[in-house]
């Protein structure tokens, strides 16, 4: 088993979600019909507090919390709304690890960022594309995890926005116990390469704005270039 596989169960999942969310549906009623998908696609478990799908809508996506306390609130998906899924499928200690944001407009997903309507959800989700392309562009086997942060968040503070991470962090390595994550924070002077795959998953918001919004990919070094996973 690989990470790659069970990676390949988050972004089924993920399109299989796009597809069948639905207005009016709860958001409890969307974290049970996302972890079941990733069950009946093979996941065995799930690694993040037994959490398989952590999920907000409306002004909470700015929330960042522990898996620890984490539950979906009572809340219904609306026909405009921003939805962000965060999914930790996991065959045996095998991990996966992605997030996306999603948009509602008029009862229908827009995954074309080009035809979101609300300018604020368009531009903030244009700022992850920025962020994940300045990533690949940035970072080197050699570039430690304290690095990419400082450069990170001094990336989205100048284009006006505003890290939201509980932690404060960008990201983690990928590992078989949560326990031994190494993070994208400050302070942290362990190199990129150091680690065999890691997550890069900022957490932005614009400054003032009551949305949050989330991209998370895992990557991976192979002959010194930097691959999504």
């Amino acid at each position: 088993m690989t990470n790659a596989k069970v990676q390949q169960i988050a972004k089924q999942t993920m399109s299989f979600i796009k597809s069948n969310i639905k207005v009016g549906m709860s958001l409890k009623e969307l974290r049970q019909l996302t972890e079941s998908k990733m069950l009946e696609l093979g996941a065995t478990s799930f690694w993040y507090w037994n959490v398989g799908a952590f999920v907000f809508s409306g002004d909470q996506t700015c929330l960042s919390v522990s898996g620890k306390h984490y539950r979906a609130a009572k809340r219904i998906i609306e026909d405009n709304d921003i939805v962000t899924v965060d999914l930790s499928p996991q065959i045996g200690n095998v991990w996966g690890d992605y997030a996306r944001t999603i948009i509602i407009e008029n009862g229908k997903v827009i995954d074309d960022i080009s035809k979101i309507s609300n300018e604020e959800w368009k531009n903030s989700l244009l700022m992850e594309e920025k962020l994940h392309s300045e990533l690949l562009t940035f970072a080197n086997p050699d570039t430690t995890f304290h690095q990419l942060y400082e450069y990170m968040n001094e990336f989205i503070i100048s284009n006006g926005f505003i890290n939201l991470d509980f932690m404060g962090n960008l990201g983690h390595s990928i590992e078989t116990k949560k326990n031994d994550r190494v993070y994208i924070e400050k302070g942290n002077t362990s190199t990129l390469g150091s680690v065999g795959c890691f997550t890069f998953e900022p957490h932005i918001s614009i400054k003032g704005s009551k949305y949050g919004v989330k991209k998370e990919n895992i990557y991976y070094f192979s002959k010194n270039k930097l691959i999504e996973l």
